[in-house]
């Protein structure tokens, strides 16, 4: 039983969009490559690459993009990718299937807990329109000195909202996002109904340590129930 206080969701898990990510930053001079889903910008290199590597947010992606290539990403290429993916999120950007009742219904303080910057989770969350469900209660990855997989983002999260880690439940759709749930000491539920899940998103949260897995939003509120009793 875990007697549940505080969900914590990552940011991404109310968000589905496919194919959205570095997709939106192919630049006029480059070969795009992709890794998980996620495309980054080459120069002078020719070919398509795919890897389970994670790129949480932009200055990953281009740190991944220059360490891949040799060479520096200029500047002004991560400021046009950053105004073209949140043009992209304002047109595009559609809730989950069934994720508004289901974390209305939940009888608990809620928070989201993010890799990306403050600007595209606050965003996100207008967009789609969760944003009344987490009463303000937002936190990014920029707040902290190590991003997922570390716990620190969590930490930070249950401390600032008064919660003890083990009265805490996570519902990530990562299996980076699970790890750091983990090692803050807190219960982990995973989630593959995000646009961006492959076939083996679900062995891997659970190898990654999340005590359940599920398909569905709509799903949500009994499995949180099941953790909350004896």
């Amino acid at each position: 039983m875990v007697p549940v206080k505080r969900l914590v969701f990552g940011a991404v898990l109310v968000l589905a969009v496919s194919g959205l990510g570095m997709q939106a930053a192919q630049a006029q001079s480059g070969t795009v490559y992709r890794w998980g889903g996620y495309h980054t910008v080459g120069f002078g290199v020719t070919g398509h690459q795919d890897s389970p590597t994670v790129v949480p947010g932009l200055t990953d992606v281009l740190a991944l993009a220059e360490g891949v290539l040799g060479r520096k990403v200029p500047e002004e290429l991560g400021q046009a990718y950053g105004r073209r993916l949140l043009d992209r999120l304002r047109r595009e950007l559609k809730p989950v299937a069934g994720v508004k009742a289901a974390v209305a219904a939940l009888p608990y303080r809620r928070c989201v807990a993010s890799s990306s910057s403050f600007e595209r989770i606050h965003l996100s969350l207008d967009v789609t329109g969760l944003a009344p469900l987490f009463d303000g209660h937002i936190f990014s990855a920029t707040q902290v000195a190590h991003g997922k997989p570390a716990p620190d983002l969590h930490l930070f999260a249950a401390r600032t909202m008064g919660v003890a880690p083990d009265r805490c439940v996570v519902v990530e759709d990562s299996p980076l996002g699970v790890t750091a749930a983990v090692a803050a000491g807190m219960t982990a539920v995973g989630f593959t109904g995000a646009g961006h899940a492959t076939v083996d998103l679900a062995p891997r949260l659970t190898a990654a340590g999340a005590r359940c897995v599920l398909a569905s939003m709509r799903e949500l509120p009994a499995t949180i129930a099941g953790l909350d009793r004896p």
